[in-house]
């Protein structure tokens, strides 16, 4: 194992000791504790607080949006492995304004027990919250039980239109309402090309020959649907895109924005090349391109490959989503319709 470490064990507080050196200004921890991150902007009182928690080694996410706009404060964890309920609670806690704190994370079997726990917890002190879960994942499971589907990119696309929603200070049932209607038109797929390596187990997650490609692989390394040789990007975006319209279908004239995510170590010309393809299906069927994202917003260590999203909007999503929002990893200024 080769990385640019200390000790694989304080591997994620030095992670966040690394944020708040760069980003101090405009983030901070809970009475100094790393595993607690909130924003550092001004908010109105009376703001729904939007949180959100889950395992290290996926940066941005999950605590590289917290910041205006997007969410109040993140629970850490370890690599690949859900916060302690007391920190979320904690976190719920700070975040609190008044009018009541969304839960907003990936449908992880510990995230949302921990949640569950934390929410109990603080009714105590009279804060009221909701859950959401994001399950975006068509890999992951069948339509008719997409309620088992894993949360994966498209949980940046529900902290930006949840974040925008409270920014204009609605209602924790407002927020929760215009939430659920953005994970219903949000859809994602994954491929990876070769594993990562967590710092504390030192090797490889899961194995992969040098010619093959695995199809709907998750970000922590779990299985897809088929392994297949290598592809070329085209056919490998043919492939996710056909299943994600099988499970979102698009007609002439409707809108989304489109996710091209790096799982880590997949270079920014190799996303363009695919999203390329992406673009050409989605313009022959006359389906328009809004706001696209391509990057890396949901990474798995140094896992190669990447994921696609589909976010079909309406005019009130579409506004949500341009509206402005700044975190140290994601800035609104990519605006603009490719027809």
């Amino acid at each position: 194992m080769k990385k640019l470490i200390n000790e694989p064990k304080n591997f994620v507080d030095d992670t966040v000791r690394g944020i708040i050196a760069a980003y101090g200004d405009r983030l901070q921890l809970l009475d100094g504790d790393p595993r607690i991150l909130l924003s550092g902007y001004p908010t109105a009182d009376k703001k729904v607080g939007i949180v959100t928690a889950g395992g290290s080694g996926h940066l941005p996410m999950f605590l590289g949006y917290v910041g205006k706009g997007m969410l109040d404060g993140c629970a850490v964890g370890n690599v690949f492995a859900s916060p302690a309920s007391s920190k979320m609670a904690q976190m719920i806690r700070a975040c609190d304004r008044g009018n009541g704190v969304l839960c907003l994370f990936g449908n992880y079997g510990g995230d949302k027990l921990n949640f569950e726990m934390a929410c109990e917890e603080v009714e105590f002190d009279d804060i009221k919250t909701e859950m959401i879960l994001v399950s975006d994942d068509v890999a992951s499971a069948p339509k008719e039980s997409s309620e088992r589907r894993r949360g994966v990119a498209g949980l940046v696309y529900a902290y930006k239109i949840a974040g925008a929603a409270a920014d204009r200070l609605w209602s924790l049932e407002q927020v929760c309402q215009v939430t659920r209607r953005a994970l219903a038109n949000i859809r994602s797929m994954g491929v990876a090309t070769s594993p990562c390596i967590l710092p504390e187990v030192g090797k490889p997650t899961f194995e992969i020959g040098e010619d093959e490609i695995e199809i709907g692989m998750g970000i922590h390394g779990e299985p897809g649907i088929e392994v297949r040789k290598m592809m070329r990007a085209d056919q490998t975006a043919d492939v996710l895109l056909d299943r994600i319209l099988d499970d979102l279908p698009l007609t002439e004239g409707d809108e989304v924005s489109v996710m091209v995510n790096g799982l880590g170590a997949t270079p920014l010309e190799e996303q363009l090349i695919f999203y390329a393809r992406v673009h050409e299906r989605l313009s022959a069927l006359g389906v328009k391109i809004y706001m696209p994202h391509l990057g890396e917003y949901a990474t798995s260590m140094e896992m190669s490959g990447l994921s696609l999203t589909l976010f079909k909007l309406d005019p009130e999503l579409k506004e949500l989503l341009q509206a402005p929002a700044q975190t140290p990893f994601y800035t609104n200024l990519n605006k603009g319709e490719i027809v």
